[in-house]
């Protein structure tokens, strides 16, 4: 198990120094933030004074290395609009963002957990027909235009649940329903055909005659061993629903840190924009590390390489 976290760890060290060349590079070629920063009017020599204050003016590898000595302490500077650190922005962002992600997670496994045994359960039936009908419905539907749907029947027309807000537990409805349906085709689709693949195994055929009820054999044996694909890939998709949080938040009014980093890019405020991309990709990887312990854990021939 050691050499196997250990293996883990090393990855992850890979994946985010790689993510930190990315933030840092693709952000020094969009443009100048000089440029917006000051009005057109002003003459080369404030020009080049305010890229000198920002640090602009020096070698590309100091400015990288300023970067991280400075993101490893939790230090990447002040926004250039605000004149707030960028840490404290990002992170009084973040709480509305993880909390919106993992209700939206949870709605994805209220739906596709029961549907996906049940159509697997019930193969070629016409409760088959229909969950793999919806599935592929809900992969097909625009992410902003479901919530644009639910703003308008639920809050417009009905007058249910408000159309936007952060606070209530009525405010995370609409928007966790709105982007777990993006999750939840894929992990239905999943979890049927783990469950069908398992179900025709020698061991279930096994459980069952020595007189296991039909619920245990399913969920004891069938669907915990069709689980592993099921944990794999939601961890894969939880930086799918924070990237749909930025869909989300803009049409439900959300106060995260999607909105905040778009914000940012538009305004090229880059030490938010980068504080917020380095925040974000170490929250994904951790997700993707628990979920390898995990998965480790439920199968051991994973642990072991094999």
């Amino acid at each position: 198990m050691r050499r196997y976290l250990a293996r883990q760890l090393v990855q992850l060290v890979v994946v985010v120094f790689g993510i930190s060349l990315l933030a840092f590079g693709i952000l020094h070629v969009l443009g100048d933030p000089v440029l917006l920063l000051l009005p057109q009017n002003a003459g080369e020599a404030e020009f080049e004074r305010y890229r000198h204050l920002l640090g602009l003016d020096r070698p590309l590898y100091v400015q990288y290395w300023k970067f991280v000595s400075g993101a490893v302490r939790g230090d990447f500077g002040k926004s250039w609009y605000a004149d707030t650190p960028a840490f404290k922005l990002v992170l009084e962002r973040m709480p509305p963002t993880i909390y919106l992600t993992l209700a939206g997670l949870l709605v994805a496994l209220l739906i596709s957990l029961p549907l996906g045994i049940l159509a697997a359960l019930k193969r070629h039936s016409w409760i088959d027909t229909l969950c793999t009908g919806l599935a592929v419905a809900g992969q097909a539907t625009p992410l902003f235009w479901l919530g644009i749907m639910l703003i308008i029947v639920f809050a417009v027309r009905l007058k249910l649940l408000p159309a936007s807000g952060y606070g209530t537990w009525q405010n995370f409805l609409l928007p966790a329903f709105c982007l777990g349906a993006t999750l939840a085709p894929i992990t239905m689709r999943l979890v049927r055909s783990g469950v069908i693949e398992v179900m025709n195994m020698e061991f279930i055929k096994t459980a069952r005659a020595k007189g296991l009820a039909e619920p245990a054999v399913v969920v004891k044996h069938a669907f915990r061993n069709a689980c592993i694909p099921v944990i794999t890939v939601l961890g894969l998709q939880f930086g799918q629903l924070l990237g749909g949080a930025i869909i989300t938040e803009t049409v439900f009014a959300w106060p995260g840190v999607a909105t905040l980093t778009v914000d940012s890019i538009r305004n090229q405020d880059f030490p938010v924009v980068q504080c917020a991309v380095i925040l974000l990709a170490l929250l994904i990887v951790g997700v993707n590390l628990l979920v390898d312990l995990v998965v480790g854990v439920i199968d051991p021939r994973i642990r072991a390489g094999t």
